[in-house]
């Protein structure tokens, strides 16, 4: 096992410790409660030792929202809950979030057995769920960076800020290869080649640490098993119709990193795979993930995706059969976990679903609880609640964001911008912290305006420069001016929100706002904050520069270390970058002709 206690003993030990899965141990309490007993003896004295009941509990996954009180926790038996994109307790603090896990904790641990839960967030740039958390660049940003380790240390960072609320397991990264850019959740991904997702597997390492129960550790997953982003017209949850062989090629590989390096977790799209819902897809979870990847962790579902296999609201004894039997380990039922338990449990009765496929599910999830050291330590690390938004934390960000950013049009050498000049910022995403965060952020569909403490980049701006004039909508700009910033792109938003199948351009207030800059006569720079590129070879020739910025996230000093020079823009394109959005698909080696190729990235001269 990848993450157990990995004790020091020789041949005969590894043989008496081969038959010595006895339920108890003489005259010392049950086995599975010894830490000096290896993970598989633990995990199979308990497994010995539960009922139905016990086993069908610890499958479910719950919504905090969806439990009445923690003593829901107790009588449920159940293993897991999650809190939601949009599932924050009151007052959105660390210590009320690490008093509301040690809260239902204590609840799991009043059980007849005492098993601790583990607890779920989406914690997908950042601990975006909690406020005063540090909010990096979104995958896709991420992905331009081209810098594995820089990944790696965010991984930590994360793991470390998470920790200091009590949870214990991360819904990330996701791992989806972005094939069309119409997808409202193309952010999420790191590019539209799979060697990008793949080597960003490094994250895995940095929130998972040396083993899992590593003080700062949490659990990841790897998501969305397998293709979501590969949809035909970057549908959300929509139908991926290609071979299997596109599909190993494209969109597989990043997971079987992810394997390799020991992910805790999968979770399974609400994708289908040539008709086939994910959730229900035996073959690619059963065959594929677990035998030939060899896979040994939990699969979990996504949120309500057992409901979503046959289309029609409210699940069924044949979904739940369908899910288990395919090879899902434990059920995200945010509300219904009740009536998820009763009706598995009619089926095993019904020998629908074999004992052996509940067994198999615990074993799993019981031997990640004792991986992450939950059965000695189940409250809060609280000594983790200071690196919350930390100075290290903010300048690691404050790193990625500067690595980050593509540099894409300097005609006339207008960038870097003069830091004793007159500079005229302008756009409705230069101060504002949720529009430069995207979506994910203390919400699911994320917010504009001050929702999260961090540096706008228009302040990034006005630290760097002696004299500049902000006007969101760029009333006031006149040609004393040397250069004019145009921050300018997409408002949050997530999952299904995000879909664009009609156009990809800019909104008609950005428009309003290059124009009036534009009529001016003054050079301008244009920024765009977006979480993918956008429909913009229109008005490139009026623009002097142009600098793709991603969902930066809350250091926007970043942005302008870059706009400035202090730091050379380095990021390069995870993507290609379409000319008009009717050319939706578009990736490197499928011989469209692109605005911006993939890999794409000016640099400064080196005398600037």
């Amino acid at each position: 096992m990848r993450f157990g206690r990995r004790l020091g003993i020789g041949a005969l030990a590894v043989s008496l410790l081969l038959a010595s899965e006895t339920p108890a141990l003489a005259g010392n309490g049950p086995a599975y409660k010894d830490s000096r007993r290896p993970v598989k003896v633990r995990v199979a004295d308990l497994l010995s030792r539960m009922s139905l009941d016990d086993k069908l509990g610890q499958m479910m996954q719950a919504e905090r929202l969806g439990v009445k009180s923690p003593a829901d926790v107790t009588t449920g038996r159940l293993g897991s809950l999650l809190s939601g994109g949009s599932s924050q307790p009151t007052p959105n603090t660390p210590v009320t979030w690490a008093d509301m896990y040690d809260g239902f904790q204590k609840a799991a641990l009043a059980t007849p057995l005492g098993i601790p839960l583990v607890y779920g967030v989406d914690a997908v740039h950042g601990h975006n769920g909690l406020y005063g958390a540090t909010v990096f660049p979104h995958n896709i940003g991420l992905g331009a960076t081209r810098d594995p380790r820089l990944v790696e240390k965010i991984g930590r960072a994360t793991a470390e800020e998470v920790s200091g609320t009590g949870i214990d397991w991360d819904f990330a990264p996701c791992l989806c290869v972005a094939r069309n850019d119409r997808w409202g959740r193309t952010y999420e991904s790191f590019g539209e080649v799979p060697q990008l997702a793949t080597e960003m597997t490094s994250i895995i390492t940095g929130l998972q640490g040396r083993r899992l129960n590593q003080p700062g550790s949490v659990m990841a997953t790897a998501k969305h098993y397998v293709g979501d982003g590969g949809t035909t017209g970057g549908v959300n949850e929509g139908n991926t119709e290609i071979s299997e062989q596109e599909l190993r090629a494209i969109h597989l590989p990043p997971f079987k990193a992810a394997v390799q390096r020991g992910v805790g977790s999968v979770m399974i799209s609400y994708s289908s795979w040539n008709g086939v819902k994910m959730h229900a897809g035996s073959y690619l979870i059963n065959d594929v993930l677990k035998k030939e990847l060899g896979f040994t962790g939990i699969v979990v579902s996504d949120y309500n995706g057992v409901d979503k296999i046959d289309g029609k609201s409210g699940f069924t004894p044949e979904e739940v059969e369908a899910a288990i039997n395919a090879g899902i380990d434990m059920v995200m039922v945010p509300y219904e976990w009740q009536k998820f338990i009763d009706t598995l449990r009619t089926l095993v009765e019904q020998g629908r679903v074999p004992m052996s496929r509940i067994d198999d599910a615990n074993r799993r999830i019981l031997t990640k609880k004792f991986e992450l050291g939950l059965f000695e330590h189940p409250l809060t690390d609280r000594r983790f609640l200071n690196t919350i938004g930390s100075k290290p934390h903010r300048d690691l960000a404050r790193q990625a964001v500067r690595e980050s950013q593509v540099l894409l049009k300097n005609d006339h050498h207008v960038l870097p911008l003069p830091k004793r000049g007159k500079i005229f910022v302008a756009g409705k995403n230069a101060d504002d912290l949720g529009n430069q965060s995207g979506g994910w952020t203390v919400g699911w569909q994320g917010t504009s305006g001050p929702v999260i403490p961090g540096t706008t980049i228009l302040q990034g701006i006005e630290q760097k420069a002696a004299a500049v004039t902000y006007a969101k909508d760029a009333t006031g700009i006149d040609k004393s001016y040397d250069v004019a910033v145009a921050v300018v792109g997409e408002t949050p938003y997530a999952e299904g929100k995000g879909d664009r199948p009609q156009g990809m351009g800019l909104d008609a207030t950005d428009l309003a706002t290059l124009q009036k800059l534009k009529d001016s006569g003054v050079p301008t720079v244009v920024v765009l904050v977006s979480g993918r590129p956008l429909d913009i070879a229109g008005q490139l020739p009026d623009w002097a520069g142009l600098v793709e910025s991603w969902l930066p996230g809350s250091e926007g000093q970043g942005v302008a270390d870059v706009l400035f020079g202090d730091y050379n823009p380095t990021g390069k394109l995870p993507v290609t970058w379409m000319r008009s959005a009717d050319q939706q698909p578009i990736n490197v080696g499928d011989g469209k002709p692109a605005l911006f190729p993939f890999g794409y990235g000016l640099h400064y001269p080196r005398h600037w």
